[in-house]
């Protein structure tokens, strides 16, 4: 399968999923339930998924799948990691920072993102090897992270408070912030998506899965950025994840990693 057919359809898939997703956005029956996580999901989560999986089960029949609310299914080589809406609690709320992720991993490896936020107008992609794009409802550009090279000139974004400190790092967060330029709360994929834009040099998420990383894995990777967990490993199932431009990683790791 050539590796533009596989993003072709990746994007194809993002477009049927942001039919779903906006038509539900800020909906006053939209019905919401509660996971055994605590937390929440929607008919829009649960129908962008089952679309994704009916047109991979016809489309590409010998893939594996992996997708936030239904699970692993397939033992392939090949498989697709589907997040259908990151950022749910943004957007049960009605805040339009959520997006619909999708990434194929190859033999361990992502080889293909796709991150689509359709209530913001937005969307990114990327291939391996050959680069990352936005398009902003005008018009399509290449990615390319920043060229600063300190902390002190560096903007932060992160995850929830409440969640740095579930995580007994705080402290360590507030240390990093304070060595920083400025700092900014964004959470959820915008993050990573600034960073791969140039516009941030580091994003991170003290708790995160398989399916928050894989597609804004590539996308920064292939803006020139660094991906990693916050032990350094270049994953994107560790658990966790931090993203900068490169060449403020390491000092970035150095106060924040574990």
């Amino acid at each position: 399968m050539a590796a533009s057919e596989d993003l072709d359809l990746a994007l194809e898939l993002a477009g049927l999923a942001d039919e779903i997703t906006l038509a539900r956005f800020r909906a006053e029956d939209l019905v919401v339930a509660t996971k055994p996580d605590l937390t929440p999901v929607t008919e829009a989560d649960e129908n962008v998924e089952h679309l994704i999986r009916d047109r991979l089960a016809a489309l590409r029949p010998q893939d594996g799948v992996v997708g936030e609310e239904f699970g692993d299914s397939g033992a392939s080589a090949r498989r697709w990691i589907i997040d259908p809406i990151d950022g749910t609690k943004n957007y049960v709320r009605g805040i339009p920072v959520w997006a619909t992720l999708l990434a194929l991993e190859v033999e361990g490896r992502i080889e293909a993102g796709v991150v689509s936020a359709p209530a913001l107008y937005r969307r990114w992609w990327a291939r391996r090897g050959e680069g990352a794009f936005t398009y902003d409802g005008r018009a399509t550009r290449r990615l390319q992270a920043s060229r600063v090279t300190s902390l002190g000139d560096s903007q932060l974004c992160f995850g929830g408070l409440e969640d740095w400190a579930e995580i007994g790092r705080l402290d360590d967060l507030l240390e990093l912030g304070r060595g920083c330029w400025r700092t900014r709360g964004f959470g959820d994929i915008l993050n990573y998506m600034l960073v791969a834009e140039g516009a941030v040099e580091i994003g991170m998420d003290p708790e995160a899965k398989l399916w928050d990383l894989a597609a804004p894995m590539i996308i920064v990777e292939e803006a020139g950025g660094r991906f990693t967990d916050l032990g350094g490993t270049p994953r994107a199932d560790g658990g966790d994840g931090i993203a900068t431009n490169g060449l403020v990683h390491d000092a970035a790791l150095a106060i924040i990693g574990r």
